[in-house]
């Protein structure tokens, strides 16, 4: 079968949300037996020596001056920034809370692209990006004293993976998607292991941690191939908003492995978040098909 590039980016993203979910629920599991540097580090290292030998071995190996291209330094800063606040969030919130927050990444995406990329959006889609902000507010509850720490790391962490998937489409297309994913596990193993000491040192691990640890770094190396060939091989518009299948398998491993369920407030927030991203996605749709529906009518004689 011969699948157009949107929609193997939507494939792409689907095995990527299903990847990082279950890799997020593992690190989940742990994070009260280490701090998040170490947890970084560790699980680092394996996706590190997994992905070096895969790219080794598929001649995809390339210059790490790649580093000093603008487009490619920032998404590594902002995929740093995005996993130390995405795991911070892990250890204080449920992890359907979390994704339901991380469900407004295809707006902030789209009011990226619109900000910084050039794309033109129209005051339905702005609309739509309000409303579905107010959705996360909705999620996070912020009470009299303001916004909770967790709640915070989980827009921090949402803000930089944005960032992060607008600056891979800005990444020549010559670079390898894999070459992208060797350079990002080994950087963020580095950052991990300097940030062991001042988060609390390094703490003893269980076989029962490390098996974890492993399986998610397998996960994640999956993840890190997939989400970079989703977004270079399918428009942004089309292939954002496959993201929202993460809520489904975060809701239902966080039922069956930690006992957590949505409450009636982060349920409504989902549903405004999820249906702002959905609308955007359909103006968009409109917004392409209009311009070949005009030249597909006939001129009257």
């Amino acid at each position: 079968m011969n699948l157009t590039g949107n929609a193997r980016g939507a494939l792409f993203m689907a095995i990527a949300m299903a990847a990082f979910t279950c890799n997020d629920a593992l690190v989940k599991s742990v994070t009260h037996a280490m701090n998040t540097g170490q947890i970084l580090f560790v699980r680092g290292l394996m996706t590190s020596a997994l992905v070096l030998v895969i790219a080794w071995r598929m001649g995809a190996l390339g210059s790490w001056r790649i580093l000093l291209q603008p487009p490619v330094a920032l998404r590594l800063a902002a995929e740093i920034f995005a996993s130390l606040t995405f795991i911070s969030a892990l250890g204080v919130m449920p992890l359907a809370n979390i994704s339901a927050i991380l469900q407004s990444l295809p707006l902030a995406v789209t009011l990226g692209a619109a900000l910084f990329l050039g794309e033109q959006v129209g005051w339905r889609r702005w609309l739509a990006i309000v409303v579905g902000f107010i959705g996360v507010l909705i999620v996070i509850r912020p009470g009299p004293e303001g916004f909770s720490l967790a709640a915070i790391y989980a827009i921090a962490s949402m803000i930089g993976a944005a960032t992060r998937d607008l600056a891979t489409r800005r990444i020549r297309s010559d670079v390898s998607t894999l070459f992208i994913s060797v350079i990002t596990a080994v950087v963020i193993t580095l950052v991990g292991g300097a940030l062991i000491v001042p988060m609390g040192g390094w703490q003893p691990m269980s076989p029962a941690v490390i098996g974890r640890l492993a399986a998610a770094s397998i996960l994640l190396l999956i993840g890190y191939q997939t989400i970079v060939n989703a977004m270079r091989v399918g428009e942004i518009s089309f292939v954002a908003p496959f993201r929202y299948m993460s809520l489904l398998w975060a809701i239902a491993i966080g039922f069956l492995f930690f006992g957590d369920l949505p409450d009636l407030w982060m349920t409504v927030g989902a549903v405004i978040v999820i249906a702002s991203g959905l609308y955007t996605f359909y103006r968009e749709n409109r917004r392409r098909a209009e311009p070949i529906a005009q030249q597909s009518t006939p001129e009257s004689p």
